[in-house]
């Protein structure tokens, strides 16, 4: 009994300095912020000795903080919009429609998870910048090409769990192919939703070698934005920490208020 406890102890106290290791950055990101250049030279680890607000207010000019937010919200809520609603259809069609077709096709989008992006890159922007598509939403467009494959798994693997009998019986009341879909089956695929949301929004919200190759400086997302901004105030990391610690903020803000709707998704769609 009392090896048990020591046990539990010791793991307690392994988890907090992992907790504690895992924090240290954002000590470092936020302390470092509120100083002045003078102190982060002279001290990493201390305190500032007076909060020194003013890069934060530069930081938020030179950004365009408002402008680069609105960018990274459009691309993400129509992109995770897209991606949850044509891979749900497609996984609903592959799985209610058996046969060699939709087999071959399935396994078509599980091997184009396979394909690294750098070996389509210079052919994709090519063909989308003579479609005069370098644009916001062919960055949507192309997102829903690479998003769609693991999507599409998800969502037709949690469609063996849903009975055929139900499009059945709402075909039988008068239901149409899309009403059954949209009415019937998709708010049964909340929790894989929900997922399939989460996987996406990650990448999507973080990304930057599209955006990069896609975008111009002035329809920039955060995560370009910010390498325009490191590579203006290299030396200067008062500004820099500064700018970083804007850009995390709706982050955290986004997690705090769907921290319950997240997870309640994945673990309904683990259990799923």
């Amino acid at each position: 009994m009392k090896s048990s406890k020591r046990n539990l102890f010791l793991i307690e106290i392994f988890g907090l300095l992992l907790g504690l290791l895992w924090l240290s950055p954002f000590y470092l990101m936020l302390v470092n912020a509120f100083k002045t250049k003078k102190e982060i030279f002279m001290s990493v680890l201390s305190f500032p000795e007076a909060l020194a607000t003013e890069n934060f207010v530069r930081a938020f000019d030179d950004l365009d903080f408002v402008n680069s937010l609105v960018n990274s919200l459009i691309i993400s809520v129509c992109s995770i919009a897209v991606i949850v609603i044509f891979s749900s259809m497609a996984g609903y069609a592959l799985a209610r429609n058996k046969s060699k077709l939709s087999s071959a096709l399935l396994l078509v989008f599980v091997a184009a998870m396979l394909i690294p992006f750098q070996s389509v890159m210079i052919p994709l922007v090519s063909l989308f910048g003579s479609a005069n598509m370098l644009n916001q939403a062919g960055l949507i467009f192309m997102y829903l090409g690479f998003g769609c494959s693991l999507s599409i798994f998800l969502y037709h693997g949690a469609m063996t769990g849903i009975s055929k009998s139900l499009d059945e019986a709402a075909i039988v009341d008068g239901a149409n192919k899309f009403q059954v879909f949209w009415f019937i089956i998709f708010p049964l695929l909340k929790p894989i939703s929900v997922t399939v949301a989460i996987l996406n929004v990650i990448w999507i919200w973080n990304d930057y070698l599209l955006p990069s190759l896609i975008l111009g400086e002035s329809s920039a997302t955060i995560p370009l934005k910010m390498f325009f901004f490191f590579g203006q105030y290299t030396k200067q990391w008062h500004l820099a920490l500064a700018g970083l610690t804007l850009a995390i903020i709706p982050v955290i803000i986004g997690y705090f208020f769907a921290q319950k709707q997240i997870i309640k998704g994945v673990a309904e769609g683990a259990v799923k």
